[in-house]
């Protein structure tokens, strides 16, 4: 089994390769794109795995690589990080009629993406995402960016991919950990704006962690078909686009309380985001305690953390939640901007947040 999802975008327009041992199949996916020698950018980790069979398939279809090893971490989502790798891209020779490819998770996929459109003023790319965290999330749409001692992700462009590939199996190499972590933004999928999906997650929820191949597949699948019809609507984020940042407003601001250490993981930090989010709106007589409920049920029965209580160390406190959240990047006009709910698969954006009811709510908040 495997699926086809298109991101419709006109002239930039591209697939999305859903599959099982997609993998050995990137060198004919991208030998109509390939030019010259492809720079293969990817982590230390994701190396021992992945790129000696990922190479071969290119090989294997006549493709020159040069591949670019980066440290594997958040830390490497940097000014730093840019630099390197923007150095080891110019002498890799690649051109602007070039193309190159971010084999690895999240943080590879943002830092490519983001070196790939300044550089040369804009070069193609491919993302083939490792993680489920990326394959669902962050390797779809065309985000880019790097990290700042102010927040996450508050430097980038936007520059879509050429390509995504993404292959399931591979999933079997990754830590539970990371696994559930990617997991927190499938059940985001459901619970901004697909009801059925979040009932069909309660059901088969433990199928797609268990890597069953058909349930995991239409997981990342579905989640992917929803993200790329957001985008085709609000590619640059005008409106409809910030729903896929549901928890993300609490969740950011976590990570930077955390350092964006590994005391908290993004999609950590998106599900407990995601819960507190629910929480805020049944507090606000948006939505009913009920559907708060549910989604923390699903949150802590998948095995992800469901509140700031769960994050292990010293709690982070709310002023200092609050700083990370004004510096947000949907904060408009010093206002703070939030996706709230009116019911599991109903997500809207609440564009002026009562900052003092905010604090007061995590000052009250496990």
């Amino acid at each position: 089994m495997s699926e086809i999802v298109t991101v419709g975008l006109g002239a930039r327009s591209y697939d999305i390769h859903v599959g099982a041992g997609a993998i050995a199949h990137a060198g004919a996916l991208l030998k109509p794109l390939a030019r010259g020698t492809l720079p293969v950018v990817t982590d230390e980790n994701v190396a021992k795995l992945h790129l000696d069979a990922f190479v071969a398939s290119l090989h294997a279809q006549g493709i020159q690589t040069a591949p670019i090893v980066m440290a594997a971490g958040e830390a490497t989502k940097s000014f730093a990080g840019l630099e390197r790798l923007s150095s080891a891209l110019l002498k890799s020779g690649v051109d602007r009629g070039g193309l190159i490819v971010a084999l690895g998770g999240g943080v590879i996929g943002d830092l490519t993406g983001f070196a790939a459109a300044v550089l040369k003023r804009g070069i193609d790319f491919a993302q083939v995402p490792t993680t489920l965290l990326s394959q669902v999330d962050s390797s779809v749409g065309g985000k880019t960016a790097i990290n700042t001692v102010e927040g996450k992700n508050l430097v980038g462009v936007f520059h879509q991919p050429r390509i995504v590939i993404a292959d399931t199996a591979i999933l079997k190499t990754l830590p539970r950990r990371e696994m559930l972590a990617g997991y927190a933004e499938v059940l985001k999928y459901g619970a901004l704006g697909d009801a059925a999906f979040f009932a069909w997650l309660e059901a088969n929820g433990a199928k797609v962690l268990a890597h069953e191949d058909n349930a995991l597949i239409h997981a990342v699948a579905h989640s992917c078909r929803m993200k790329a019809a957001i985008v085709e609507r609000d590619e640059r984020e005008k409106g409809e686009r910030a729903l896929l940042n549901l928890g993300h407003t609490f969740g950011h601001a976590l990570e930077a309380a955390t350092g964006f250490s590994d005391r908290l993981l993004h999609g950590e930090g998106v599900a407990i985001g995601m819960v507190l989010a629910f929480r805020y709106s049944a507090s606000l007589g948006l939505c009913t305690a009920d559907d708060a409920a549910r989604v923390e049920r699903l949150v802590r029965a998948s095995g992800l953390p469901a509140s700031i209580g769960d994050i292990p160390g010293v709690r982070p406190g709310t002023d200092e939640l609050m700083t990370h959240m004004a510096h947000d990047k949907k904060v408009k006009d010093g206002k703070l901007v939030f996706i709230l709910a009116r019911s599991v698969g109903q997500s809207f954006v609440a564009e002026d947040v009562d900052a003092a009811r905010v604090r007061a709510f995590l000052a009250d908040t496990p």
